[in-house]
């Protein structure tokens, strides 16, 4: 499933959990990419708990992870061959614990691909409004010095009237 209804990416798709080398397990999981967060890629995936599991990084440490090993510490990613498939493993530590999640490669890079379109790498900041919002919250300051550099008491010799 592809959805971009308001500025989202997603993507529905099963993960497997790997235990050990001769064992995995299913595990639904759900890609999203925010036009409004557009240096993040999120994942959530439900590993039989009540409450899913949502993990967020870098889409750059993503779209590298495609290609060739990359990342350190909570995320690690490489491209790889399980059963002749082509995968991507994603490697995550939290003081929860460890997990060796496999990825269908090519299901990943298309919806990878869908958020390159939506928002191009180097197009990232034109998102976040930053421009904008600097410009108001300096607009809102000249303003504020205007009115805090404005002495509050007339001097004796002002005419009446005059501030």
């Amino acid at each position: 499933m592809q959805n971009t209804e308001n500025n989202v990416v997603e993507r529905e798709l099963e993960l497997r959990l790997v235990l050990s080398p001769e064992r995995s397990i299913p595990v639904p999981a759900r890609l999203a990419y925010h036009v409004d967060d557009p240096y993040a890629v999120h994942i959530t995936f439900h590993v039989g708990s009540e409450h899913p599991v949502h993990w967020t990084f870098a889409r750059e440490l993503l779209v590298e992870g495609v290609f060739r090993p990359c990342g350190h510490g909570d995320v690690r990613i490489w491209p790889t061959k399980v059963d002749g498939r082509d995968v991507i493993l994603t490697a995550l530590s939290s003081p929860d614990g460890d997990a060796l999640l496999e990825a269908p490669s090519a299901q990943v890079s298309a919806w990878l691909e869908r958020t390159l379109r939506v928002v191009p790498p180097g197009t990232e900041t034109e998102r976040l409004g930053i421009d904008d919002g600097l410009a108001e919250l300096l607009a809102t300051t000249v303003v504020t010095d205007e009115l805090w550099l404005r002495d509050p008491w007339p001097s004796d010799e002002s005419t009446e009237g005059e501030l």
